[in-house]
């Protein structure tokens, strides 16, 4: 069995592992410590396997976190990336749960950031609605991201204040996803005038 000869500390977190006396991986050093590896210890094949599992989940965990620095993300979102880089549905799990339990993944915060978002950019609440079940955040929280905005109505008149009132107005706030209510409402006093 191979014996670990050689345990040397790189920069950025890496450690360089001799297997008898040869280089055989460059490791982080999470994963080192996490399994323990020291020098003089043989690396049977229950061993290696451990490695390898510690391997796995670092992975998972990098990957998500590269994601997380990018921008907010939902839960559903960063399970749908890390199914595409292949990881099993157990570190998958397992690694959103670490996200969560560090704050770094929280769907409730993420809606009424990404409704806050999106309604500061001139969408209905249909519109927000539609985007936030495609980005998997659960209905429940997305009312609830909903209610804590203005209401619809008073973003409807905004958008005709800065575009003007008319036809084509009222075709945007309906392709902007307001309700109809919505746009009676900001459009209400200028259909009124009109002759």
């Amino acid at each position: 069995m191979p014996v670990v000869t050689g345990l040397r500390e790189l920069r950025g977190g890496r450690v360089a592992v001799e297997l008898d006396g040869a280089r055989w991986r460059t490791l982080p050093l999470d994963v080192v410590a996490r399994v323990r590896l020291n020098q003089g210890e043989e690396l049977d094949r229950e061993r290696l396997r451990e490695l390898a599992r510690e391997l796995r989940r670092a992975r998972a965990v990098d990957t998500a976190l590269r994601a997380v620095s990018r921008r907010e993300q939902s839960a559903a979102e960063l399970d749908r990336r890390l199914r595409r880089g292949g990881f099993a549905p157990g570190l998958r799990e397992e690694t959103l749960n670490r996200l969560e339990r560090v704050g770094l993944v929280d769907d409730e915060r993420y809606a009424l950031r990404r409704a806050e978002s999106l309604a500061d950019r001139g969408q209905g609440d249909e519109a927000i609605r539609w985007r936030l079940g495609r980005d998997g955040v659960p209905d429940e929280l997305a009312a609830r991201a909903l209610e804590a905005l203005p209401p619809e109505s008073e973003r409807a008149r905004k958008v005709v204040a800065a575009r003007g009132p008319g036809p084509r107005t009222a075709r945007e706030l309906a392709r902007r996803g307001f309700g109809e209510d919505a746009v009676e409402a900001a459009l209400g006093p200028f259909v009124a005038d009109a002759p």
